[in-house]
Formats: structure tokens, C-alpha cells, sequence
């Protein structure tokens, strides 16, 4: 459905009216910066206070992982933030983390490179899980014949589910992930495909409708299960630790370049190939929708951007068009599409997980309950 909505630009973040439900005050400026300012900002601070409760969350994990062979376990994709949760665990915090891959056929070479460098480097152990590819495969054709915008929810099940249900396996209480402020402080909304959790009923429905084979073996675990059962029966815990550090994108990158050989990307998520190309061309030509915005503004209002570079660098694709067109043709041979199948889905209707059978409204309930408490400060919608 087509807004008719005058549009209308933040003027502290760059965040707009491509997000329907986006608020503005008298200033013009919009929720997502205000909600920054009187949420986030006031308890986060990384210095003294958030240091101290690292390093005592740091010995409860030791002494909790004593007798084990790894005290927690971090997913790593080889992009910075995960990258940098490997080096703060094992060289701040004094950790043995497990790392943790999951490979569902999207790798960058610079992202498998990244990987095997942190590894050596650090003198950790990696397990990596293959996801089986005509499973993954099925999966993301069902996705893409459904026609919502977030084409990239198989893999991000993939990588959450493989990493959880590996953790239940082998009794890995600590999950510490790369989520934090710094640089995700502005969350892209649902409506840009940033589903608010895995939903079992959705994945069903979807590939039910379109898929072509049994997922045997494709791990999914539904978000109820992990925030409920995970949480509460197995006692499995969630650790940000970059949200106790400092963290400045470029600062790290640099850190970690010198330190380990690791190489940085042009944008946040690039070391998937799909995922570029879902962020740089299926959603914005497709949907409308930029997460560049968000992952810029939260870049903004941290102080590592200007308002006026971020307007530059969302004029214009990250990558150029003629790469762009590889990426389809490449996107399309992997998914056994033909280049005119993926062209007619691409020139095809809109839909939303709205059309198909979902629990989101519980989900949401869930995720209100979250804000309520001070569990989640950031925008969540």
C-alpha cells in the first residue's frame, strides 16, 4: 500500500518517512533520536562503572565454565562487530570462548579470511556447522516467490538457530553476542525486514506455500523457545559486552587490522554476499527501503559520522551498478533461478509477513514487556 505521507527527514539522524511509523516532534526530529537521548544515552557510558561490571560478569562466566572446556561461546561471521566481541572475551575478559561459524554458502573470501586471522591470532578453537545447501537453498527460494521484504531471514535463522542449539547441545551457559549500541543504537524497523525475532508459524507458512523439500535438517529455533524455555529452564544467558567497552567503528577496525591482519569492509554486513546484495539492491529498488539509514544514523548519534556524510553516502549505492548486476546474475545461478525468473519476482507485488500466518503480535507483546523493564532500550517496532 502506498503511503501518502508528505515525506519528511529527521533533522539529527537520517532516518525518514520510508519508515511509516516514524514520529516527529516540533523540531523535526524523530522518535529514533529522541528515544537515544532519553533512554540509551543516560545509562550508557562505558567508563569505570560499566568496565567493573564487565570484568564481574567476566568471573562469574569463569567460574561458572571452571570444569568445562569453554566458559561461553560468540558467533563469528568475520565482520567487525562480532570480531571484536572475539578479541574483548579472550584478551579484556580473560575468557575461553568457543568460536562459533555458521556457514550457509554466502561467505565472502574476505569474511573466511577475516575468520582464520582472529583464530590464529587469538589461539582459539572455531567449530564451524555447514548448513546443508539444498535445504538453505529451498529455503531462500520460498522466501524470495513470497515476496516480503526480508529476504535475509533464512540465513540470520540459520546463524541464530545453529549457534543456539549448539550451545543447548553442550551445555554452553554464555552466548556472547556483538549486539550493542555503538553501532546499532537505531534500529531498522520491521517494514525494512528487520522481523522482530524468528517465528516459527511464518518460516511454515512460507516455505509451506513455496518451498520444494523436507527441511530435515535446518536448524530453527522459534523465539519463544529461546527467550522462554533457553532462558528460564535452561538457565542459558545473553552477554553485549561491547556495550561496556568503548567502541568506535574505526578505532577497532584499526585495532584489529594491526593486531591481526584482519581487513575491514566497505559497509556493515558485506561479509555476506547475499546480504550485500539484499541491502544494497533487492530492498532499496525493490521495497524503498535503505538500511543504510539506520546503520548510518546510529553512526550519527554516536558520534562517529556527521549528518552531513551520511547524506552523501546514501545518495549513492555502496556498490556500482555494473557489480550490482553481477551480484544478480550470480544471486539468481546459486538459487537455480534463471535471470528472468528472479527479474519477474523482482517486477512482481510487494507483500508483507502480514500475508501469511505469523505470531507477531505475541512477539511484539514480548518485546513491549522487554522496554517496559529496561531490557531493550532501543526503538522496537
Amino acid at each position: 500500500m502506498e503511503s501518502t505521507r508528505q515525506y519528511q527527514i529527521c533533522t539529527k539522524t537520517i532516518m525518514d518517512t520510508t519508515d511509516p511509523n516514524i514520529v516527529f516532534n516540533e523540531k523535526g526530529e524523530s522518535d529514533y533520536y529522541v528515544n537515544y537521548i532519553n533512554e540509551i544515552l543516560p545509562s550508557w557510558n562505558t567508563g569505570e562503572e560499566d568496565m567493573k561490571e564487565l570484568m564481574q560478569t567476566a568471573e562469574k562466566i569463569k567460574k561458572d565454565g571452571k570444569n568445562r572446556d569453554f566458559d561461553c561461546i560468540i558467533g563469528l561471521s568475520g565482520g567487525l562487530d562480532s570480531s571484536y566481541v572475539a578479541y574483548v572475551a579472550k584478551e579484556i575478559m580473560g575468557l575461553r570462548p568457543l568460536l562459533f561459524h555458521v556457514d550457509a554458502g554466502w561467505n565472502t573470501d574476505k569474511a573466511v579470511g577475516n575468520i582464520e586471522k582472529l583464530v590464529n591470532g587469538l589461539n582459539l578453537d572455531l567449530y564451524t556447522e555447514v548448513i546443508n545447501w539444498e535445504e538453505m537453498k529451498d529455503l531462500q527460494r520460498a522466501f524470495f516467490k513470497s515476496q516480503i521484504a526480508d529476504q535475509d531471514m533464512p540465513q540470520d535463522i540459520a546463524f541464530f538457530s545453529g549457534l543456539y542449539k549448539f550451545a543447548k547441545k553442550n551445555n554452553i551457559k554464555y552466548v556472547l553476542t556483538g549486539g550493542n549500541f555503538s553501532t546499532e543504537c537505531c534500529r531498522e524497523p520491521e517494514e525494512w525486514g528487520a522481523y522482530p525475532g524468528i517465528d516459527k508459524k511464518l518460516i511454515k507458512d512460507i516455505h509451506g506455500k513455496f518451498g520444494g523439500r523436507k527441511l530435515n535438517s535446518f536448524p530453527i529455533v522459534d523465539i519463544i523457545q529461546y527467550k522462554l524455555y533457553y532462558k528460564y529452564v535452561l538457565g542459558m544467558e545473553v552477554f553485549k559486552p561491547l556495550n561496556l567497552v568503548p567502541y568506535n567503528k574505526k578505532e577497532v577496525e584499526q585495532l584489529l587490522e594491526d593486531k591481526y591482519g584482519w581487513e575491514k569492509f566497505q559497509h556493515k554486513h558485506h561479509e555476506s554476499r547475499f546480504t550485500r546484495f539484499f541491502e544494497d539492491y533487492w530492498m532499496p529498488r525493490k521495497f524503498g527501503y535503505e538500511k543504510r539509514r539506520a546503520h548510518f544514523s546510529s553512526l550519527i548519534l554516536t558520534g562517529q559520522m556527521t549528518r552531513e556524510q551520511a547524506l552523501e553516502r546514501i545518495s549513492k549505492p555502496e556498490l556500482d551498478d555494473l557489480t550490482l548486476q553481477k551480484e544478480f546474475d550470480y544471486v539468481a545461478e546459486k538459487l537455480d533461478f534463471t535471470r528472468d525468473e528472479l527479474q519477474a519476482i523482482f517486477e512482481g507485488e510487494n507483500k508483507t509477513f502480514n500475508d501469511y500466518k505469523n505470531k507477531r503480535a505475541l512477539i511484539g507483546l514480548g518485546a513491549k514487556t522487554m522496554r517496559k523493564f529496561g531490557l531493550e532500550k532501543r526503538l522496537f517496532r
